[in-house]
Protein backbone atom coordinates (compact mmCIF):
# COMPACT_ATOMS: atom_id res chain seq x y z
CA UNK A 1 0.00 0.00 0.00
CA UNK A 2 1.20 3.52 -0.95
CA UNK A 3 1.39 6.29 1.79
CA UNK A 4 -1.81 8.15 2.30
CA UNK A 5 -2.37 11.23 4.15
CA UNK A 6 -5.22 12.80 6.05
CA UNK A 7 -5.95 15.92 7.91
CA UNK A 8 -6.63 15.88 11.85
CA UNK A 9 -10.45 17.77 12.18
CA UNK A 10 -10.70 20.29 14.81
CA UNK A 11 -12.10 18.34 17.04
CA UNK A 12 -9.22 15.29 16.86
CA UNK A 13 -11.25 13.15 14.07
CA UNK A 14 -8.98 11.72 10.91
CA UNK A 15 -10.80 10.09 8.09
CA UNK A 16 -9.31 6.72 7.87
CA UNK A 17 -8.36 6.50 3.83
CA UNK A 18 -10.42 3.56 1.55
CA UNK A 19 -7.27 1.91 1.31
CA UNK A 20 -6.82 0.88 4.95
CA UNK A 21 -10.50 0.20 5.27
CA UNK A 22 -10.23 -2.45 2.76
CA UNK A 23 -6.93 -3.74 4.53
CA UNK A 24 -7.91 -4.04 7.35
CA UNK A 25 -11.66 -4.88 6.12
CA UNK A 26 -12.93 -1.88 8.41
CA UNK A 27 -16.96 -1.55 8.41
CA UNK A 28 -19.33 1.25 10.22
CA UNK A 29 -18.68 0.38 13.89
CA UNK A 30 -14.93 -1.36 13.69
CA UNK A 31 -13.17 -0.67 16.43
CA UNK A 32 -9.34 0.78 15.86
CA UNK A 33 -6.70 0.29 18.55
CA UNK A 34 -3.67 2.46 18.63
CA UNK A 35 -0.06 1.71 20.24
CA UNK A 36 3.02 3.26 20.20
CA UNK A 37 6.34 1.55 19.24
CA UNK A 38 9.14 3.23 19.68
CA UNK A 39 8.72 7.05 17.38
CA UNK A 40 5.93 4.86 15.80
CA UNK A 41 2.20 4.67 16.87
CA UNK A 42 0.53 2.10 15.26
CA UNK A 43 -3.07 1.35 14.32
CA UNK A 44 -4.70 -1.79 13.98
CA UNK A 45 -8.25 -3.65 13.56
CA UNK A 46 -9.01 -4.53 17.33
CA UNK A 47 -9.17 -8.28 17.75
CA UNK A 48 -13.16 -9.50 18.43
CA UNK A 49 -12.47 -11.98 21.34
CA UNK A 50 -9.28 -12.04 23.67
CA UNK A 51 -7.69 -15.37 24.08
CA UNK A 52 -8.60 -15.73 27.38
CA UNK A 53 -12.12 -15.23 26.78
CA UNK A 54 -12.26 -18.31 24.03
CA UNK A 55 -10.42 -19.89 26.62
CA UNK A 56 -12.95 -19.25 29.11
CA UNK A 57 -15.49 -19.71 27.07
CA UNK A 58 -14.30 -23.46 26.03
CA UNK A 59 -13.14 -24.76 29.27
CA UNK A 60 -15.71 -22.93 31.65
CA UNK A 61 -16.78 -26.21 33.24
CA UNK A 62 -12.83 -26.89 34.57
CA UNK A 63 -13.26 -30.17 33.32
CA UNK A 64 -9.72 -31.75 34.02
CA UNK A 65 -6.69 -32.75 31.97
CA UNK A 66 -7.84 -36.09 30.02
CA UNK A 67 -11.60 -35.64 30.27
CA UNK A 68 -13.31 -36.75 27.37
CA UNK A 69 -12.68 -34.27 24.33
CA UNK A 70 -15.55 -31.87 23.21
CA UNK A 71 -17.49 -32.07 19.60
CA UNK A 72 -16.90 -28.79 17.38
CA UNK A 73 -20.56 -28.33 17.61
CA UNK A 74 -20.27 -28.37 21.74
CA UNK A 75 -17.23 -26.37 21.47
CA UNK A 76 -18.96 -23.67 18.86
CA UNK A 77 -22.13 -23.81 21.37
CA UNK A 78 -20.16 -23.01 24.39
CA UNK A 79 -18.64 -20.01 22.68
CA UNK A 80 -21.52 -18.58 21.31
CA UNK A 81 -23.66 -18.81 24.66
CA UNK A 82 -20.60 -17.28 26.80
CA UNK A 83 -19.98 -14.41 23.95
CA UNK A 84 -24.21 -13.96 24.39
CA UNK A 85 -24.31 -13.62 28.08
CA UNK A 86 -20.52 -10.99 27.92
CA UNK A 87 -22.69 -9.04 25.55
CA UNK A 88 -26.17 -9.52 26.74
CA UNK A 89 -25.98 -5.97 28.71
CA UNK A 90 -24.54 -3.62 25.60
Amino acid sequence: MQKVQTKLTSQGQVSVPAAVRSFLHLMPGSVLVWSQDGDRIVVERAKRHSTAEVHQALFADGAPLGAPAKSLSELKQGIRQRMQRQHAGR
